[in-house]
């Protein structure tokens, strides 16, 4: 299991790995997941809508921000960003 003090143990000379080989694994499993987060994120940046219909772009949206992080506001920001212009354009004249 990951540590998040993992540096802190070290420092003091307290592992709780027997061998070295354990320590590594568990460290490249953190940036395994890590990078597939940022995967995530960059996919999630990319999306847009593009020619596709709003029902499949909000499917791709969907998909792409699972596994991101983003929720919330960064969510619908990036949302916002996504979609076509002109649909965009006529979502800020409703809120008006």
């Amino acid at each position: 299991m990951w540590k998040e003090n993992i540096l802190e143990d070290l420092e003091v000379g307290v592992l709780e790995y027997e061998m070295v080989g354990e320590f590594l694994i568990e460290i490249r499993k953190e940036f395994d997941r890590g990078n597939k987060k940022s995967a995530k994120v960059v996919e999630l940046k990319r999306l847009e809508q593009g020619r596709m219909m709003m029902e499949e772009f909000m499917q791709e949206f969907r998909r792409a921000a699972r596994g991101s992080r983003y929720e919330g506001r960064p969510l619908i920001k990036e949302f916002k960003r996504g979609i076509n212009a002109t649909i965009y354009q006529r979502l800020m004249e409703l809120e008006q």
